[in-house]
């Protein structure tokens, strides 16, 4: 929450030529509502599991950017499908950034909560360990404009690629 997945996203796959997509805006549009409503309606598990098919779906798509909603990773069939099906990059990022960056945010259900760094704090605690075991790549998530964060992503990219390939 807050790393720039989407906002990074959208400008690496322009870079890339690739198709961008964000999975909680594929959620709202095929249930015609936002992520906080079901929430509300349908509790957290229901969201998930929702979730869970829209990421197997997509994730099945050729020369795509996902970018996935930060609670996605955490359950393990999705963790699966997105290490077999392509390369896992975690925008890692602070507290401190997030708060800055979603200080207006009044939308994501996780964060209303009275101490948005406290419930922060402990979203970090609990998904960042997750986060770092799935990702193949880790970049962290700089203040710097969203097309030069791009460029950051796609050189750390090649250079796994790269890599690989050597090995």
């Amino acid at each position: 929450m807050g790393s720039g997945k989407t906002t990074v996203g959208r400008h690496l796959a322009r870079r890339l030529g690739m198709e961008f997509v964000d999975l909680d805006h594929e959620i709202q549009a095929r249930c015609g509502v936002e992520v906080a409503v079901i929430f509300e309606i349908e509790g957290e598990e229901g969201f998930r599991k929702r979730e869970s098919g829209v990421l197997d779906e997509l994730s099945q798509r050729d020369n795509i950017i996902l970018a996935t909603g930060g609670g996605s990773i955490l359950d393990p069939d999705n963790r699966r499908r997105l290490s077999e099906r392509g390369l896992v990059v975690y925008l890692q990022t602070s507290v401190n950034q997030q708060l800055r960056r979603l200080e207006r945010d009044k939308q994501r259900p996780l964060l209303q909560a009275p101490d948005r760094r406290q419930k922060l704090m402990e979203l970090a605690e609990a998904r960042n360990p997750v986060y770092e075991e799935a990702a193949e790549l880790v970049v962290a998530s700089a203040n710097i404009p969203p097309p030069a964060m791009a460029a950051r992503v796609e050189q750390a990219i090649h250079k796994h690629l790269e890599r690989e390939r050597i090995e």
